[in-house]
């Protein structure tokens, strides 16, 4: 008789024989612009250190305070015993950050999502998606049991198709989108869609994850870049990119906020954020609120990059964004590539299916203000050297 899990050697296999086993390699440094990654010393590209605060002094010194005075975990969901000082403070400088009435933290970005939807929508309901959503958003949206819709990527005219042709079947309607779509780089016309989901009651809803410390003033998120303060129901987000930490938000209506404190299920079953990471966030609002000079440089590093990219020849796809997709194909030359790029000294990671459709494989370079000129120089010289050895430019 076959063992019960056979099964899954042979899914792995399928993998490596496909190009789309994902070999996960180990840092053993602090995240920054040089990380060392299997042993080896190695620029990086990887990170979502879209500020360069994941190592940050000010960020450490906080969390070192904080653990002094409160200690390291809180021990109990928000809603028992685990609700500290530090969580409202953090909930109170992050809706003032954001310029919305109330926030309240969660203990990741996927799990704000897990928490929001299924809150909000159930069987009966609809879910307007936009087809390239992030998984957390997916996992949240069947988790509801409500009927998802997909309309077409960034696409407003199809989502008002999709709602007139559907929003009459449910009593209630969430439209949700991501703010900066990770794969790609591209950004949601969030004002156009905000003008059609007025007309249709329903609840607006964006995830945030790439937006906030990247666009907008400041870092304020999309909502701020569109200036549709006080237009957008709610926007989720997540403290472990930009802000270089860890952790989820759900910003905007104070009902909804008020609701997820009584029916979010990760608010109500996990247990809260730590003393470190909490305080730690609350002090990177205060480096992103006293200047902008982190984000102006992050945008610097970007053009830089991104023109260089294309002068040499290569594609990096639709984004608008720090994230920059180099367009490969399949998933093997992608492998291949990034492995060809490590053993030049840089760490850029292949993507491939099912993170990415099949045949738009990819190298997605993140770029940071960590970066300093000179880095992005030495990469673009490592890009230069792997694409013209395999044939790519």
């Amino acid at each position: 008789m076959a063992h019960k899990l056979e099964w899954i050697e042979t899914e792995l296999q399928n993998l490596k024989e496909a190009g789309l086993y994902n070999r996960i390699r180990t840092l053993g440094s602090p995240q920054g612009a040089w990380l060392i990654v299997d042993g080896k010393r190695v620029l990086n590209f990887c990170s979502n250190n879209y500020l360069g605060l994941a190592n940050h002094p000010r960020l450490l010194e906080a969390a070192r305070k904080a653990m002094e005075k409160y200690g390291l975990g809180p021990a109990a969901v928000r809603s028992i015993a685990g609700t500290m000082e530090l969580h409202l403070q953090f909930e109170e400088r992050m809706a003032k950050f954001k310029r919305v009435d109330s926030s309240i933290a969660l203990q990741s970005g996927f799990t704000a999502n897990l928490a929001t939807i299924p809150a909000l929508v159930g069987k009966e309901d609809g879910i307007f998606s936009d087809e390239l959503n992030h998984a957390s958003i997916i996992d949240g949206s069947r988790l509801s049991g409500a009927q998802i819709v997909r309309y077409a990527h960034c696409d407003p005219a199809d989502l008002k198709r999709q709602l007139d042709q559907h929003r009459q079947e449910f009593p209630r309607a969430l439209v949700i989108t991501d703010g900066v779509f990770s794969m790609d780089g591209d950004i949601a016309p969030l004002d156009q869609i905000y003008e059609i989901v007025q007309n249709y009651d329903a609840v607006l809803m964006v995830d945030d994850a790439h937006g906030e410390g990247v666009l907008g003033r400041g870092g304020r998120g999309i909502v701020d870049h569109f200036h549709l303060h006080g237009k957008v129901d709610i926007e989720v987000g997540t403290l472990s990119k930009a802000f270089g930490v860890v952790g989820g938000v759900v910003a905007g209506n104070p009902l909804v906020v008020e609701w997820l404190r009584q029916r979010g299920r990760p608010f109500l079953f996990s247990s809260a954020t730590t003393v470190p990471d909490t305080a730690a966030c609350i002090a990177a609002i205060d480096l992103l609120e006293e200047s902008t000079e982190l984000v102006d440089r992050l945008w610097e590093n970007t053009r830089y990059f991104k023109a260089e990219m294309k002068t040499l020849g290569f594609d990096t796809g639709v984004s608008v964004t720090p994230i920059t997709p180099v367009m490969l194909g399949e998933a093997p030359l992608a492998q291949q590539f990034s492995r060809e790029l490590f053993e030049n000294g840089v760490f850029a990671m292949a993507l491939g299916f099912p993170t990415v459709p099949r045949g738009k494989a990819r190298i997605r370079v993140m770029i940071s203000a960590a970066h300093a000129k000179a880095d992005l120089d030495q990469g673009l010289e490592a890009f230069e050297k792997v694409g013209k050895a395999l044939g790519v430019i």
